[in-house]
């Protein structure tokens, strides 16, 4: 961990603690709040037929030669060595359209766009998930211990979950734009 790190990561903390915008859960085309758990059943209703996606959870191993071959370096150093990318430099973070993210390493389905909110923290940011799509572990790699989540699927480091986002959770899922891939929900 070298200084510059530290001072990102504790920078991008206090602009969310600062600023967090608030997200509404509302059905499409109406006033009336969704549940969170409506929301994580949702995503399905958001995908193509014939999306490629992962469609179950069962965990797959691959060497370090097939993640290098099958990944951009960025990708390979923050799914396979929990790197972290520079902030605001995903276009995730930006992305407004209703669709799926999916882990870039195995396509598993993590979160829905309407999960998304924008925290200021310059990384795609996520008010909950995809149920069962993440295991996680303390990461005491900073002098705050903090909670890093991965994909169950291919144990991919995705970012870390904090508990300053917008309600109805209160938590903020801070992903690596690049451990994501974007499927635009069908028309």
């Amino acid at each position: 961990m070298n200084r510059r790190h530290f001072l990102f990561g504790s920078g991008a903390a206090l602009a969310a603690a600062a600023g967090v915008a608030s997200a509404q859960l509302r059905r499409a085309g109406g006033h009336t709040p969704v549940s969170v758990t409506e929301l994580q059943q949702h995503w399905k209703n958001l995908l193509a037929p014939g999306a490629q996606v992962a469609t179950d959870f069962t965990p797959i191993a691959r060497t370090d030669a097939e993640w290098r071959s099958l990944l951009s370096p960025l990708a390979y150093e923050v799914l396979r060595h929990e790197g972290t990318e520079r902030p605001w430099s995903s276009p995730l973070d930006a992305e407004e359209r209703a669709g799926v993210f999916v882990c870039a390493g195995c396509s598993l389905p993590l979160f829905s766009s309407a999960m998304k909110f924008d925290s200021g923290t310059g990384w795609p940011s996520f008010f909950t998930t995809i149920p069962g799509a993440f295991a996680t572990k303390l990461d005491t790699m900073l002098i705050v211990p903090r909670t890093e989540y991965h994909c169950v699927k291919c144990g991919g480091h995705q970012g870390h979950v904090f508990d300053d986002g917008p309600q109805p959770t209160g938590l903020r899922y801070c992903n690596d734009g690049v451990a994501l891939r974007f499927i635009p929900a069908h028309a």
